[in-house]
């Protein structure tokens, strides 16, 4: 059995998730990052400075060794004075494909570990800003490529009665591209086909067909995804709709694709044939389409229905046939005692003469 927790207790954890969702955010837009619900109280965005003003974002190119410096202004909204702690983390990539980043008791290997604030907290008074300057570090030893992660400030603060812990997070994402050798690299794994026909013989059924993109390489990738299923020897020719473009994925990550195909025609034996595009971004902003990825994997669509219809018409028929033939043999039975009996008679009359 599994154990229920009361009403109240649930309803805390699930207001702790929400704010814990509503409170992390990028800087997605150019104006201060801000959380729903009225629970964060202050704001977080980028200094003005040499590398622009109004960004959404922290972006550097770095060559290994060298260093980045820049700054998060962070404003209190409340009537409070508010204390903050300031860290920064790796990012990744959730299941709902959003960019998220490590809380602060895990560790960051890679750029997470590279940013150096200026302070670990921060105290606000209510209504004034501070501005909090950072250095990103870049190892000489740094292997070249994107890295993603973020700067965050963070107030933690516990519930003795509903004994749990909510951690409300605002940060803005920092990319950093180490210069060196590019190399854009995705794979496609795992594909596999399932088929689920119709219960009418002549009807077509519906597949789906799953797979992993895989980034290999050392940057950022999206791209476009093509999916086609194809009969023996390349027939009756079914392509998928059109197919949501996966996140952008950082180096090493992984991210499942399932791909509906509807109206596939029951063939025996279905191909799929999976195309990606890669989508790399450069420095300047600009996006570049490598070259498709490619390849097939097969699986089953029987047409059981048709199948078990054909069985009955052949059924039917083999026994029709039987049926016929032993008509046939019970007259040509009857034929040869009618032909016995005539010529007995025959002869019966002959020796009575």
């Amino acid at each position: 059995m599994h154990a229920v927790a009361p009403p109240r207790r649930t309803a805390a954890l699930r207001t702790a998730l929400l704010v814990l969702l509503a409170a992390l955010a990028f800087g997605t837009s150019t104006g201060p990052a801000r959380a729903a619900g009225g629970d964060v109280t202050w704001t977080v965005r980028t200094a003005a400075n040499d590398y622009g003003q109004d960004r959404s974002s922290f972006g550097y190119a770095v060559n290994p060794g060298g260093a980045a410096e820049d700054a998060l202004v962070v404003a209190n909204r409340g009537t409070e004075p508010l204390s903050l702690a300031v860290y920064a983390a790796d990012g990744f990539t959730t299941d709902m494909g959003r960019l998220d980043l490590l809380t602060e008791g895990k560790k960051s290997h890679s750029i997470g570990s590279w940013v150096q604030a200026g302070r670990k907290s921060v105290r606000i008074a209510p209504g004034k800003s501070a501005e909090i300057p950072f250095t990103v570090k870049v190892p000489r030893d740094a292997p070249p490529g994107d890295y993603v992660g973020g700067i965050l400030t963070s107030l933690k603060q516990s519930d003795d009665t509903e004994g749990i812990a909510v951690d409300r997070r605002l940060g803005i994402r920092i990319k950093l591209r180490v210069s060196g050798a590019l190399r854009p690299a995705l794979a496609v794994e795992d594909v596999h086909v399932d088929y689920r026909g119709s219960a009418g013989p002549f009807a077509r059924g519906d597949a789906t067909v799953t797979y992993s993109l895989h980034n290999t390489g050392n940057a950022l990738l999206s791209g476009t995804q093509k999916v086609t299923l194809t009969g023996p020897f390349g027939t009756l020719s079914t392509e998928a709709g059109r197919i949501a473009a996966p996140p952008e994925l950082l180096p090493g990550e992984r991210w499942k694709v399932t791909v509906p195909v509807h109206d596939v025609t029951p063939a025996f034996r279905l191909t799929a044939a999976v195309a990606v595009t890669p989508l790399v971004t450069d420095a300047a902003g600009s996006t570049t389409a490598l070259d498709p990825v490619r390849t097939t994997a097969h699986g089953w669509a029987v047409p059981w229905a048709l199948l078990l219809l054909l069985v009955l018409v052949l059924g039917a028929a083999a026994a029709a046939f039987v049926l016929v033939r032993r008509g046939r043999v019970r007259r040509a039975r009857r034929e040869e005692e009618r032909v016995r009996e005539a010529v007995e008679q025959a002869l019966r009359d002959k020796a009575s003469r």
